[in-house]
């Protein structure tokens, strides 16, 4: 089940810990990403904390956020972007989206299928995708004192097979947040260190898990059947034309 946008906004706007993880997952985002010009960048779930960085360069950004999750204005302070909508039916014409990242909005949802398959139809080509999961084997996922306690973690590889299922091709994985889910100042304070030495030990399991994907475009195929045949069957030629006249015999 969705987790409640009230709950979400106070964790990542109104609290250290949140703060905290907010910066590493957007900062490894970036690192992927660099935003570029011209782009259309999409976030559903609560992927708003994520997509600031891209307002300036974007042509366009939005903010799609679940039906039973609520809606809240975003960015603040500027025009709204943010939009309310179902797992099943996103407000948006099928090949637009350029960048689309997922965060809170694939383990919490009933119907991942569709959220997935959502995912892929507004997809355009060449365009990618990025999935921001909990981590199963994280620490992150094993306490309800912040969003990534709730829903269904993933490994990678069940994450990446779910996406293959529904059309699309994993590029690339990593994880973040290494620190451990703690509001005490210590951990707080040296949340930095630990990202960084965690992106240089990749056999440590970050609490959450990212996963680009791109979407699988299929060659057009021709109709009919192009089979050559080496031995024609030549019966029929000669329908239509004149038979030559018999030869006369002569005596």
């Amino acid at each position: 089940m969705h987790l409640d946008v009230l709950d979400l906004r106070n964790f990542y706007y109104r609290t250290q810990l949140g703060r905290v993880a907010q910066r590493a997952i957007r900062d490894q985002v970036v690192r992927l990403w660099p935003p570029q010009s011209g782009e259309t960048v999409v976030g559903f779930g609560f992927a708003v904390p994520l997509l600031r960085p891209y307002l300036s360069e974007a042509r366009r950004v939005i903010g799609l956020m679940p039906g039973p999750q609520g809606v809240m204005p975003w960015p603040a302070g500027m025009e709204n972007v943010s939009v309310l909508c179902e797992d099943t039916a996103w407000p948006l014409p099928t090949g637009l989206v350029d960048r689309l990242v997922l965060m809170h909005g694939l383990e919490t949802s009933e119907n991942p299928s569709a959220v997935l398959d959502e995912s892929s139809r507004v997809l355009g080509p060449g365009g990618r995708a990025l999935f921001i999961v909990p981590n199963r084997s994280g620490l992150w996922a094993r306490r309800d004192v912040t969003p990534f306690g709730f829903g269904r973690p993933y490994s990678v590889a069940q994450l990446e097979a779910q996406l293959k299922r529904h059309g699309f091709t994993p590029e690339r994985s990593c994880s973040v947040l290494f620190a451990p889910p703690s509001a005490t100042r210590f951990w707080l304070r040296s949340a930095d260190f630990w990202e960084g030495f965690g992106r240089r030990m990749p056999w440590l399991a970050g609490g959450v898990l990212m996963v680009e994907a791109s979407k699988q475009v299929y060659a057009p195929t021709q109709g009919g059947l192009r089979a050559a045949v080496k031995k024609p069957l030549r019966v029929l030629e000669g329908v239509g034309k004149g038979s030559p006249e018999p030869a006369m015999n002569r005596e």
